[in-house]
């Protein structure tokens, strides 16, 4: 496993992070508590030092988890968890209130709630679970990030970015100086963040997590048009219709990629993730003990050649399978 700075935090993240959305539940049919932390604890044991979270995966469920997983783990594991907007409304529309959405009040209030599921009395960092730029030079957000910075609560404060990405990609919220990194949706098909967010984030040093870098899975080749999900799991939603038989069609383009004995599209995409400089760290589920492994390996692997990069620029298909 490698390592990279995150940001101006001076946190020293592996490359690959353990995704914790899958392990909540709810969304994600199937998850189970003793499986799930000992996926975790796999991951912790290859290297994978970067956890991220959220109070909404599975009502808590997640953070509950992970604050157990830590607690047993001897070693230094950061994690990352959000604050959800208020309104529950993902991705935040054009024009909505802050008030609606993070006001001070909230926001601490989250925090506090996290704090606790986690076990733990400092967070390492703190997103927004939405962002829109016009929020930037409001007074209520950036009042709950200081008072919880001083009160010792939260180490390092950041945005999770809204999906599709352009052409809100928080350039005034970085040019506060409050923001450590940002969280945002990046892979092969989606490449939106190189044009405006990477080389922002490199210039102000801000540290970039990646998020979706599999395509909810798509990106592991393995669907094909009689893919079954599991009842219940929002993959269904998510992969309706024609949209199986397209993705599985991308996916076969992808075989060039594909080199060496054991080579994998999974390891290939995470790749390609962290073959950008500003990248910082890339989270992706990881239920099974097995997907760690996996996940784990595309680290020790390196960057994509920059043959296969350039090549990589003609698969770049921005779609939107969450309308």
């Amino acid at each position: 496993m490698r390592y990279r700075q995150l940001g101006k935090t001076g946190f020293q993240v592996s490359e690959i992070g353990f995704g914790a959305w899958g392990i909540g539940g709810a969304w994600w049919a199937g998850a189970d508590d003793e499986e799930s932390l000992a996926s975790l604890a796999a991951a912790f044991d290859l290297g994978v030092n970067f956890v991220d979270t959220a109070p909404n995966y599975g009502d808590g469920r997640s953070e509950e988890l992970v604050g157990k997983a830590v607690a047993r783990w001897p070693g230094r594991i950061y994690v990352s968890t959000k604050v959800n907007p208020m309104n529950f409304k993902w991705p935040a529309a054009p024009g909505t209130p802050l008030a609606e959405v993070f006001p001070k009040s909230w926001i601490i209030e989250s925090t506090e709630k996290s704090l606790k599921r986690l076990g733990v009395e400092c967070l390492d960092l703190q997103l927004l679970h939405v962002w829109l730029d016009e929020w930037a030079g409001q007074d209520e957000w950036k009042e709950a990030f200081l008072q919880l910075k001083q009160q010792g609560k939260v180490a390092a404060f950041g945005l999770s970015l809204n999906y599709p990405l352009e052409p809100d990609y928080g350039a005034e919220a970085i040019a506060t100086g409050l923001i450590d990194a940002c969280e945002t949706t990046y892979n092969i098909w989606e490449q939106a963040p190189e044009e405006g967010l990477f080389p922002l984030a490199l210039e102000k040093r801000v540290g970039i997590i990646v998020k979706s870098p599999l395509d909810e899975g798509a990106l592991t080749g393995k669907i094909t048009p009689e893919t079954v999900f599991p009842e219940g799991s929002f993959l269904e939603f998510y992969f309706s219709g024609d949209r199986r038989r397209e993705i599985a069609e991308r996916a076969e383009r992808l075989k060039f990629l594909l080199r060496e004995e054991g080579d994998t599209l999974a390891q290939a995409a995470l790749r390609f993730c962290l073959s950008h400089p500003a990248v910082t760290t890339v989270v992706t589920g990881m239920r099974k003990a097995h997907h760690a492994r996996e996940n784990a390996a595309a680290s020790d692997r390196g960057p994509l050649p920059q043959a296969d990069l350039a090549a990589l620029k003609g698969h770049a298909w921005p779609h939107n399978f969450w309308e």
